[in-house]
């Protein structure tokens, strides 16, 4: 696929940065950064322009905080200047990342998402009876940040534009040369795409006619046992030498014993939560309720945030295990009305 140039010059265009600077201010217009950014929108937005073309612009600054998904992860908020940045980049340069992911990859894709991923693993469950699944230990501290700029190279030929990632992707480390920080747009992108090369892998020299992916969460469906784990012989020697990185302890399933994929519990006939899943949907609604109960949330608040959890757990077969949640929360007296 043609490298694609003269991207910088679209990144600064004033329209280009006024989209982002909206995009990136979303569910926060209240938030002091950006108010303060906001209120001298026209200059500001000239200056990051200005910074941007000739290199200044700061990047690399972190607010961190740790959230527990089920597991304990540290996120990494960039300053609202450089959250900016980052949609005003990915407005321009998306849509090439796009086209270079085949279609069976989930993530950071508009149109797509989780249950897009769930829906074509359970579609793929009733074609082939076993299923390999792979998933990258400690994906973002893992990605080499040589190998990750050499696959931007093959994508865009803008120098100025390819420099500022550069300095994006340097401006954190785990280890010299290793990792992108959880919480960034860029680093949501540069993580999906590091991995399409091994899409393109396991669909042109594996011929794995039945493979799913979200960000490092990887299906490949195969007609035995005995060919899942061929391949799983060669992509880990694959994914080591081309990518640098390491696979968690794989599993070969028979899909009509069920497998677990993005908070799922995926069978040919029937998708439901998985155990992990429900446990943290309880525990997020019963604290729903009770800031609900305490006055510290108001009625508007939690309906839009129940309906939300509602409605993301109603996409998959759930609708007894709510009911009986919401009929425990009543008799404990947390949920009322």
């Amino acid at each position: 696929m043609k490298r694609e140039g003269n991207l910088l010059p679209r990144i600064v265009e004033r329209d280009n940065l006024q989209r982002a600077f909206w995009k990136a201010s979303k569910s926060r217009r209240a938030a002091k950064d950006v108010v303060a950014f906001q209120q001298d929108l026209d200059t500001n937005l000239a200056r990051m322009a200005k910074a941007i073309e000739d290199g200044s612009i700061e990047v690399g600054r972190f607010t961190s905080f740790e959230i527990r998904d089920p597991k304990p992860r540290r996120i990494f908020a960039p300053r609202f200047e450089e959250r900016v940045l980052h949609h005003a980049m990915m407005n321009v340069c998306g849509p090439r990342l796009d086209r270079y992911l085949i279609d069976h990859t989930y993530a950071c894709r508009v149109g797509r998402g989780t249950h897009a991923a769930i829906a074509q693993a359970q579609q793929y469950a009733r074609q082939w009876p076993f299923v390999l699944q792979l998933d990258v230990r400690h994906y973002f501290d893992a990605i080499d940040h040589e190998r990750l700029l050499a696959q931007l190279a093959r994508l865009w030929k803008d120098q100025a534009l390819l420099a500022l990632c550069e300095r994006i992707v340097r401006s954190y480390e785990v280890e010299p040369g290793k990792g992108l920080p959880i919480g960034t747009l860029t680093s949501q992108h540069f993580a999906n795409v590091y991995l399409g090369a091994f899409d393109h892998f396991a669909k042109g020299e594996l011929k794995c006619h039945g493979y799913v992916r979200y960000m490092d969460d990887m299906l490949l469906f195969g007609a035995s046992r005995a060919a899942c784990r061929e391949w799983l012989a060669v992509v880990s020697v694959w994914l080591r030498e081309q990518l640098l990185v390491e696979l968690k302890p794989p599993l070969v399933r028979d899909v009509g014993h069920g497998f677990d994929f993005l908070g799922t519990r995926v069978r040919p006939s029937h998708v439901v939560m998985s155990g992990s899943r429900k446990r943290r949907w309880a525990i997020g609604m019963r604290r729903l309720c009770r800031a609900f109960a305490m006055g510290t949330i108001d009625e508007a608040a939690f309906a839009r945030r129940s309906e939300a959890m509602v409605a993301h757990a109603g996409q998959v077969a759930s609708r007894g295990f709510r009911e009986h949640v919401l009929q425990r929360l009543a008799a404990d007296g947390v949920l009322v009305g």
